[in-house]
């Protein structure tokens, strides 16, 4: 976007300096310019106005650093998100089962969830599931977590045309199933969120400590506390507990007695309960591989290994059980380390509040309600790991934006006083921007955070076309109050021109509703917006600012 909008300025200027001139030479007419109806109506309204404010200039300027203040309160009720959650049309379900369920049951449960959605959501047109795995493992999961994709039907053939409606329709077959947690995501917001945290949802906390059961206890204390927050929503902990591992005991004196080794031993139970590859069978263009495995049902019965026979070297078989001693026990299906710490998650969707606010609630609840042992410590990741990050590199950005500016108004017009007087028109465009989120609804988000910075330049634009028309005056011999009043009169065109044309230039942005117009809408709501107060304040407030501190004919000079 930075890039587009750099390229298309740099070509507008060239043309500007070279095209239009020629143009304007054939194109304009040679008789007086005439003002349009409208314009002589605005200017009928203006110069009263300015007028009065000229001649109140203590309470022009009061009523607007009231106003500016009034703006600062509502951007504090304002909420702040990363990105606009977007409507990409379609919905993915994240399942997770019981973590010893196997493959088979797995897929079987899915089915019947799958059938039970189609007969009960008529909104869904298709489902496409994936358990686990791919062959590949760069999307690596468990067997009991399943990607679900709905493929929704046309809008107009829903219940009601709300998305939210939908999602509870489908939460109400769900919360039937026992045994699952679920969460809502996306395909796009899905894949952007595991590429920059790693996780899916809005909110990530990470729990670090060195124990397993201890991390597990304060993830459900951080859970419960999570569900009963307002906002959240399909709150999630991972089920690490109830698989149930075997501990292989052997006895090293039997073994020895037979001359059977531990890795013989292992390579045995391996091919007859998983199988091993013995070799690849060519077929044409296919290569398939060759396994050596014991029967299928060993993979299901406990028993049934404790009975196989083992083959000597000399012919015989004897019983596994005299060298082998299975030991049932409970334990994590998997292990997660960061940091040289274990780990585990617990995260949340936020629904009908901002994220940042939602963050700031949780934090203090869990410090007030989870003691945390000493070696073990939170942090907070997910989307909100990325509003964070982007609202730090703004904090960077947006400041040094503003010093280049006033150092290229300082440059244009040799001097601090004006410069800062044009610089006075940033906070008048914040006014409307502010409010403008604020009535909207809309949160402080980057789309909304890019809208300020666009208007830095177009706000600092109408102030150095009045600024520099108030000096041509000057130097050509108007006092100093003749020109600010006629020249804020005769620049009031070029002012709104210069507004007006941007404004409508990001309507279709304001009103869209395709995927992606919830991303575009903030941005064009601040621009409208800041616009709209920058403009009307600009006209107002910079004449009274020059007529202040442009009564030393130093400046003057400068100009000159």
């Amino acid at each position: 976007v930075a890039l587009s909008i750099i390229f298309a300025l740099f070509s507008s200027l060239i043309l500007a300096l070279t095209l239009i001139p020629v143009l304007s030479s054939f194109i304009l007419s040679k008789r007086p310019d005439k003002e349009s109806a409208l314009i002589k109506l605005l200017t009928k309204w203006y110069r009263p106005a300015l007028l009065f404010a000229l001649s109140h200039i203590k309470g022009t300027v009061m009523a607007v650093l009231l106003l500016f203040a009034g703006s600062l309160y509502l951007a504090s009720k304002t909420g702040k998100t990363f990105m606009p959650t977007m409507d990409e049309g379609s919905i993915i379900i994240g399942v997770e089962m019981l973590p010893s369920i196997s493959l088979k049951e797995s897929l079987a449960l899915n089915l019947k969830l799958q059938k039970k959605l189609l007969a009960s959501v008529p909104e869904i047109k298709d489902i496409i599931a994936r358990t686990g795995s791919d062959e590949l493992g760069l999307d690596p999961m468990s067997l009991n977590d399943t990607d679900t994709f709905l493929v929704l039907n046309e809008k107009e053939t829903w219940r009601e045309p709300s998305k939210v409606f939908v999602i509870e329709e489908i939460r109400k077959v769900l919360d039937e199933f026992v045994g699952i947690e679920f969460g809502f995501t996306q395909p796009i917001e899905m894949r952007v969120s595991e590429m920059l945290t790693g996780v899916r949802g809005d909110l990530a906390i990470d729990i670090f400590g060195s124990d397993n059961e201890q991390l597990e206890l304060i993830a459900v204390q951080i859970k419960n506390i999570l569900q009963n927050i307002t906002g959240s929503s399909d709150v999630y902990k991972k089920a690490n507990e109830g698989v149930e591992y075997f501990e292989l005991k052997f006895d090293k004196k039997a073994m020895a007695y037979h001359g059977i080794s531990q890795k013989e031993l292992n390579t045995f139970l391996k091919v007859m309960v998983t199988g091993m590859q013995a070799g690849i069978i060519q077929e044409g263009m296919r290569r398939i591989d060759l396994m050596v495995k014991g029967d299928e049902t060993l993979q299901n019965s406990l028993d049934k290994v404790q009975n196989l026979y083992y083959p000597l070297e000399n012919g015989k078989a004897v019983p596994l059980s005299n060298f082998v001693k299975f030991i049932s026990n409970a334990g994590p299906v998997q292990i997660e380390h960061e940091h040289g710490y274990r780990k585990t998650i617990v995260q949340t969707n936020v629904e009908g509040r901002d994220l940042v606010s939602f963050v700031e609630e949780a934090k203090n609840i869990i410090e007030k309600e989870v003691k945390l042992p000493a070696g073990y410590y939170l942090t907070f990741g997910g989307e909100f790991e990325n509003q964070q990050r982007a609202a730090a590199r703004l904090a960077i950005i947006v400041p040094l934006a503003l010093f280049l500016v006033f150092i290229l108004l300082f440059v244009s017009f040799g001097s601090l006083t004006q410069a800062t007087m044009v610089l006075i028109n940033v906070p008048l465009a914040l006014i409307g921007g502010f409010i403008g989120l604020y009535v909207s609804g809309e949160y402080m988000s980057v789309p909304a955070s890019v809208g300020f910075i666009a208007l830095l330049g177009i706000a600092v634009l109408n102030g150095v076309v009045l600024v520099n028309y108030f000096n041509y005056l000057i130097i050509n011999g108007s006092t100093l109050r003749d020109a600010v009043i006629e020249g804020s009169i005769k620049r009031l065109r070029p002012v709104l021109m210069t507004a007006t044309i941007a404004a409508f230039g990001l309507l279709p942005l304001l009103f869209a509703t395709g995927p992606g117009s919830e991303i575009q809408r903030p941005l064009a709501i601040v621009v409208i917006n800041g616009l709209i107060s920058s403009t009307l304040l600009t006209l107002i407030i910079l004449p009274i600012l020059y007529l202040k501190f442009s009564k030393s004919s130093g400046d003057r000079e400068m100009t000159k």
